[in-house]
């Protein structure tokens, strides 16, 4: 049976990042087999960043690379009968990976879905749709984000299945599918359906309808932009209310949150509640949401993932401390990496307020430049290193901006193979940086006496610059 299925482009107001979803529970179901994030000891110092794809499968996620990179989503939910479950499917697709056209004032990108359950060989049951994506400017084409989120409910029969996920754009050749295995849960009248990140939610009230959702499929938010993410659950059967007990785990199994709520079915035979998560009680990766009703063992839960940004990919929190090595200085990192699992929310957002330079704003200025920098580098420096902020020319643009001045001997001697590069620096930092290009191929690199100036101006410049 086909249900509805909603498509919706997304505008930045409702802006958010990476990641989640199923995770084993008695009605919590799997999505596709997880792994490790292959990420190293330390990929940031070794030049490697963590891929995200990677995090969102080990996390059980349906994420996809290729032409038209998707990350997707499931959660469980009661129906009338106790034979199927009903299953919400909810992808989402940068607004790059789609060819739009030119019409009138309007740029249009049209694109195709199609779901596919199997057992073993055979086809158990089949969707397909066809999209249109309408946005007014250029600028919105080129957005990065979870821009684009195609929902479809299916009615699915409890058990173990094969789902291939297709992508394809109809202006180009570009086409990308991923197969998981999933395993569908029997979820009885009663029981609590999957803990659901959302952007927004409108409840069911009668269990022969269906809730009114706009999911989040990577279930992520950005510590530096979000402040709260909405959680929809609910139970069917209902003749009255139920409290319900909603808890966050970090590493180390420390709980970081905990709140209470009511599944109220209000005249109807499903209650329901969207409760809000404080962002800044999350702290930064991977973390465990477990939502138990009051008096029972049935508890659903879910994963969630806070990152600092979708073009900065950080798993964990010794992630992003790394990442901060050129912002502030080695005694708070020190501090940082000393916390306990349970301490790290307050922490960051001790940190935070510490090293801001106009507390009278809610948003950390320095910090937000910082990363800003590293963004740039990333792309400026992409030939110099496998990440372009770990460069020598990258650290010295993160640590300490653009130079003053910038002399570069391309083009002086034509037969010369070598190049160099030139960065002044005036002010309190008074550095000459000599970046050579020994074989021509736009690596740039600084001798080991001029990278310890450079760090320590970078060193100087930290202790200038932030609070005390």
């Amino acid at each position: 049976m086909r249900l509805t299925h909603s498509h919706i482009f997304r505008w930045p107001l409702m802006a958010a990042l990476a990641a989640l979803a199923a995770c084993a529970s008695n009605n919590q179901g799997t999505g596709p087999a997880g792994g490790s994030t292959g990420s190293g000891r330390d990929p940031l110092l070794s030049g490697r960043a963590p891929d995200m794809n990677q995090v969102y499968q080990s996390m059980g996620l349906i994420a996809a690379s290729g032409p038209m990179p998707f990350v997707g989503n499931v959660a469980f939910m009661s129906t009338a009968s106790a034979d199927t479950t009903l299953m919400l499917l909810a992808v989402s697709l940068p607004a790059t990976a789609m060819n739009f056209q030119r019409l009138n004032e309007q740029y249009i990108a049209t694109y195709s879905v199609r779901i596919e359950l199997r057992r073993g060989n055979d086809i158990v049951q089949q969707w397909d749709a066809r999209e249109v994506v309408k946005v007014p400017t250029f600028k919105e084409t080129q957005r990065t984000d979870e821009s684009v989120i195609w929902q479809q409910y299916l009615r699915v029969p409890p058990g173990e299945y094969s789902m291939l996920v297709g992508l394809k754009d109809a202006n180009s050749i570009r086409s990308t599918a991923q197969s998981v295995a999933v395993d569908v849960p029997r979820v009885p009248v009663g029981a609590l359906s999957t803990p659901l990140p959302v952007y927004e939610a409108m409840a069911r009230r009668q269990i022969d309808s269906l809730p009114r959702l706009l999911a989040r499929p990577r279930a992520s938010v950005s510590f530096s932009n979000d402040t709260t993410l909405p959680i929809y659950v609910e139970s069917a059967g209902l003749r009255g209310p139920i409290p319900i007990t909603a808890t966050l785990v970090a590493e180390g199994n420390a709980v970081v949150w905990r709140d209470t709520s009511t599944l109220d079915p209000r005249g109807g035979n499903v209650g329901s509640s969207t409760f809000t998560i404080p962002v800044r009680q999350m702290g930064i990766g991977v973390v465990t949401l477990n939502v138990t009703r009051n008096g029972s063992t049935d508890t659903s839960s879910t994963r969630l993932f806070v990152t600092l940004g979708e073009d900065l990919p950080i798993a964990s929190f010794d992630d992003m401390v790394r990442y901060l090595r050129y912002f502030t200085t080695t005694e708070r990192l020190r501090q940082l990496r000393a916390t306990t699992p349970v301490e790290r929310p307050q922490a960051w957002a001790d940190f935070l307020r510490a090293t801001d330079p106009i507390a009278s704003t809610n948003e950390n200025e320095g910090l937000r430049e910082y990363f800003n920098r590293i963004r740039l580098a990333n792309v400026r420096f992409r030939d110099d290193a496998l990440v372009g902020w770990t460069s020598d020319r990258g650290i010295a643009f993160v640590g300490l901006g653009d130079p003053d001045q910038i002399f570069d001997t391309q083009g002086m001697d034509p037969t010369s193979r070598s190049r160099q590069q030139i960065w002044e620096y005036q002010g309190d930092a008074r550095l000459r940086l000599v970046f050579l290009d020994n074989g021509g191929f736009g690596r740039f690199r600084l001798t080991a006496s001029n990278m310890a100036e450079l760090e320590a101006a970078i060193r100087r410049r930290i202790q200038l610059t932030q609070p005390r």
